[in-house]
C-alpha cells in the first residue's frame, strides 16, 4: 500500500531538520512554497505539519510561521541523585538538570486525601488512611521540565513545616524533610515505564501530543522499613530523558 502523502513529505521535512538544513529557531518555507516544492494540496502540508508539532519539532504561531522548535538538553538522572546532604541547597531534581538553587522555581498545590488501593498497596497500609497530596510542576530557568505528586502520611507531617507549601522548594529535597521529622530514610526505589502524554501532562510539559514521557514511580524507605513518602506518578518528557544505573558485580 502507497505511502499517505503528508507521511511522506513530514518524514522529509523531519530529515532536513535533522540534518541541520533547517536548524532549531529557523521558520520553514511558505505554505504556498511547501505545496508549489511538493506538488500537493495546503491540505496535504497542514497534515504534516500538524504531525511534525505533535512530535514536538515545529510550532506555529500566527503571524510568525512554523519555525524549528529548539530541542531541550539532554538530562541524565544519576544513580546516586538521592545521595544530595540534607539542608543542601540542592535536591535530586537540580542535580538531575545541573542547575543552581536560583534556576529552581517549583509550582506546588496541597490537599488531604484518602489513600485508595492503589496508593495503600504502594505504601503498604490500609486504605483510607489520610495522606497528605502534593502536586508539584518543577522548573528549569522558567521551563517546565518534570511534574509530580507526591503523598506523605498524615499523620507524620500534620503540623510541621512539612505540610506548609510555603516552605517549598526544600533544600534537601524528601530525604531532608523526613529527616526533620526525626525520620531516616535509607532506602530508595523507582519503578519506570514510558507512554504517550496525557493532554494535561503535555500542556503542563509544554510538549507536542507526539513527545513520549517516561512516568515513574518514587517510595522513600525508612530504616525501620516504613514506606514513608510515594511520589506517584513522576513524569519527565522521554526523548530528552536518560537514566543512568551503576551495577557492582562481585568479582
Amino acid at each position: 500500500m502507497a505511502q499517505p502523502e503528508y507521511l511522506r513529505i513530514a518524514a522529509d521535512l523531519r530529515r532536513r531538520i535533522s540534518s541541520g538544513e533547517f536548524g532549531p529557531g529557523d521558520r520553514l518555507p511558505t505554505l504556498p512554497a511547501l505545496c508549489e516544492e511538493y506538488r500537493v494540496s495546503d491540505t496535504t502540508i497542514r497534515n504534516a505539519m500538524r504531525l511534525l508539532g505533535n512530535e514536538g519539532l515545529v510550532e506555529t504561531r500566527a503571524r510568525a510561521g512554523t519555525r524549528v522548535r529548539p530541542r531541550p538538553p539532554v538530562h541524565r538522572m544519576a544513580a546516586d541523585r538521592y545521595r544530595t546532604t540534607p539542608g543542601a541547597k540542592a535536591t535530586p531534581y537540580t542535580r538531575d538538570q545541573g542547575i543552581a538553587w536560583s534556576e529552581y522555581r517549583l509550582d506546588k498545590r496541597f490537599e488531604k486525601v484518602r489513600a485508595d488501593a492503589e496508593l495503600a498497596g504502594l505504601f503498604e497500609c490500609e486504605p483510607g488512611e489520610r495522606l497528605l497530596a502534593r502536586h508539584f510542576v518543577f522548573y528549569d530557568n522558567d521551563q517546565p521540565t518534570q511534574m509530580s505528586t507526591s503523598y506523605v502520611r498524615w499523620s507524620d507531617v500534620v503540623g510541621t513545616p512539612v505540610s506548609d507549601p510555603i516552605n517549598e522548594p526544600w533544600p534537601g529535597g524528601t530525604r531532608a524533610q523526613m529527616l526533620s521529622l526525626g525520620i531516616a530514610v535509607n532506602r530508595v526505589t523507582e519503578s519506570f515505564t514510558a507512554a504517550m502524554p496525557t493532554d494535561l501532562e503535555a500542556r503542563i510539559l509544554r510538549i507536542g501530543a507526539g513527545v513520549p514521557v517516561l512516568r515513574y514511580t518514587r517510595r522513600h524507605v525508612a530504616e525501620t522499613g516504613r514506606i514513608v513518602e510515594v511520589a506517584h506518578p513522576i513524569v519527565r518528557r522521554g526523548d530528552t530523558t536518560v537514566v543512568d544505573f551503576v551495577i557492582e558485580l562481585d568479582e
